[in-house]
């Protein structure tokens, strides 16, 4: 009988003439069509990167546009707030100005009620109205309805016609309207960017290939890489219209007395195409025949050696050494490894296989661990099925904190018992999966199914969960997050306002995480925990100057800024944290992202010297926050 190695090397050797005879057979034919081939597959992906140009560029544009749109409104969403909460700036243009800076825009007009513009940024605008031009009359619906917030395209302004994206939106009180422009210089340089001649003006070619694109109504040529052409009309160089009759075209014609093979594309409303000589196409057949040949010999030989050697070294020999083990351990030998580690099936097979060995030899060790569990106080029940009645241990009624008459009540009616367990799992432990609390005690329970038989295990937890509560309750730190508790945050709040000359320029944020209840649900308390923990992360790293972050209790936290320059700085942090609202994403595992979601409120200190009434402020705008948000959503 062969070897495993000998059947390999002839099933090679076999299977390797074979390709090789077959290769060079089809070469010999596809070779004579291959140039003419790769001509057009060429031009076919060189007339796409052009369509991926104009395509990325037109994306990019729409994408720009929008984001400046949002940008803008969000933008006068801001200053509107900015200005309810301190209704004194519009009395001054300059600090309209500064806000106008610190949100990185160029314009803020103000426009009360009938529509007119009273106070701003420029005072050269004060008095014009939502009639005063076509551009401003975009938004004249707005004095009928106070629930609109418009954004213009990008449009030349009232005053000076220069282009400009306007955004505009009613203050809260409904007492004036906000208007903010911004000039749109991204945007003008990605629309230039879209333009076919400055496609051409990048593409690259070689000197045996011309591009040309051509209008289809007119037959003008309107791009080419031989730009004393451009202007003229494409039949006067030999390119004709009838021959782009299919979506694809490729046809052959005398461009300059030269003979060509094109390829054109209709593309919008042209046509855009490559052209290449005749005479170049088949100048490398002999040559290329030639190479492949040697290179299809030198592949063969080296192939068959290679797959030989390798499949003698890591498969033949690998496979005796498993031999050798498994023979070890069938004669009794069980402290006998398998460890084969030259792929990742030989990886497997060696950890199955040890795996195997290993149960055999901890059925001791296991028996002992079962039994080294009787000293907590734990026990089991059974219902359902062929069962008529509960059968019990005897430390059940104790865990469930019942006597033995009303267990036996209980057990005499599977219906009841369920209810009386149903009772106890009203009261879940937060945080702890399958514990619960009845009265004074903390019960885990858990159960395994198997059709309409229930097995059950109750284990009395309430040292161990009261351990760690009282832990928990002294501590300053939340264990989860890391940030500081409730009773972290008031030892530090004390010591900052017993001190109020530290505090400087300083804010307040109340952040409450939205969706934990639908991330709990979906997939699990773990991935609530790490999410929550994401949250704390992104306030901590928020405020990483001087500042004391905290979570007070379930998916509420509090941030404290202080010491800094300006309100300006604070305002950037505020900014960073609305961004964070929407735009943020957080992986609870590989494979699972879910947005990263919170609702935000926030309020300056402005020298009030109880921390309480900041937090009940904060709290207050952060609820307002939570209800527009969840207005936005339906």
């Amino acid at each position: 009988m062969q070897t495993l190695k000998t059947l390999i090397s002839r099933y090679l050797y076999k299977i390797i003439c074979v390709l090789v005879i077959f290769i060079l057979t089809m070469l010999l034919y596809v070779q004579i069509i291959t140039e003419q081939r790769q001509a057009y597959e060429t031009a076919v992906r060189t007339i796409a990167q052009i369509e991926s140009m104009l395509e990325e560029n037109q994306q990019e544009l729409a994408e720009i546009q929008e984001e400046y749109r949002q940008t803008c409104l969000h933008n006068a969403e801001i200053v509107a707030r900015v200005i309810e909460g301190d209704p004194a700036v519009l009395r001054s243009v300059e600090e309209l100005k500064e806000i106008a800076e610190s949100v990185e825009i160029d314009e803020i007009h103000v426009f009360d009620k009938t529509g007119r513009i009273f106070t701003g940024t420029h005072p050269q605008y004060f008095d014009y109205t939502f009639d005063s031009g076509e551009q401003m009359m975009f938004f004249k619906p707005m004095l009928e309805d106070k629930s609109l917030a418009l954004v213009q395209d990008i449009t030349p302004n009232t005053a000076e016609a220069k282009p400009m994206q306007y955004s505009a939106v009613w203050s809260k009180n409904g007492e004036f309207i906000v208007q903010v422009g911004m000039e749109p210089d991204n945007v003008m340089k990605v629309t230039e960017k879209n333009e076919l001649s400055y496609i051409f003006s990048l593409f690259r070619v070689n000197a045996e290939a011309s591009y040309y694109a051509i209008d289809a109504e007119s037959g003008k040529i309107i791009g080419a890489t031989d730009l004393e052409i451009v202007g003229a009309d494409a039949s006067d160089i030999g390119i004709r219209l009838n021959n782009m009759q299919n979506s694809i075209s490729r046809f052959h014609t005398q461009i300059n007395g030269e003979s060509f093979f094109c390829v054109f594309k209709k593309t919008g409303a042209n046509y855009i195409g490559r052209a290449v000589a005749v005479s170049s196409l088949y100048q490398q057949v002999p040559t290329t025949m030639f190479w492949i040949f040697i290179s299809l010999t030198i592949v063969a030989l080296f192939l068959v050696r290679a797959v030989v050697r390798y499949m003698d070294r890591d498969v033949v020999m690998k496979i005796g050494e498993i031999n050798k083990k498994l023979e070890a351990i069938a004669d009794g030998n069980m402290e006998e490894r398998v460890d084969v580690r030259s792929s990742v099936e030989f990886i497997e097979l060696s950890n199955y296989m040890n795996s195997m060995v290993k149960s055999l030899l901890d059925n001791n060790k296991k028996m002992s661990y079962a039994l080294s569990k009787t000293n907590i106080r734990i026990g089991t029940y059974e219902y359902g099925g062929h069962i008529r009645k509960v059968r019990y241990t005897e430390e059940i009624p104790k865990i469930l904190s019942v006597d033995k008459g009303q267990m036996e009540q209980l057990a005499s009616d599977p219906g009841a018992f369920i209810k009386f367990l149903d009772k106890i799992k009203e009261h879940p432990l937060a945080e702890e999966q399958g514990v619960y609390q009845q009265g004074e005690r903390f019960i885990r329970l858990e159960e395994i199914r198997d059709g309409n038989e229930v097995f059950g295990v109750a284990v009395d937890v309430t040292v161990e969960i009261t351990k760690r509560m009282e832990i928990e309750k002294e501590r300053d730190i939340d264990a989860l997050t890391g940030l500081y508790n409730r009773r972290g945050l008031d030892v530090k709040l004390e010591q900052l306002f017993d001190e109020p000359e530290k505090l400087g320029h300083s804010m307040i944020f109340m952040i409450d995480a939205d969706g934990l209840k639908e991330i709990n649900d979906t997939y699990g308390h773990e991935k609530g925990d790490i999410y929550l923990r994401k949250i704390g992360q992104a306030i901590a790293d928020a405020g990483a100057g001087s500042s004391v972050a905290a979570r007070q209790g379930g998916d509420e936290f509090v941030l404290f800024l202080y010491g800094y320059d300006s309100k300006g700085d604070l305002m950037q942090v505020a900014r960073s944290l609305e961004d964070m609202q929407s735009n943020s994403y957080v992986a609870l595992n590989r494979k699972i992202k879910v947005p990263l979601r919170f609702s935000l409120g926030y309020c300056m200190t402005d020298g009030e010297p109880d921390y309480r009434v900041l937090l009940k402020k904060a709290d207050q705008m952060m609820y307002q926050n939570k209800m527009e948000r969840k207005n936005k959503v339906r």
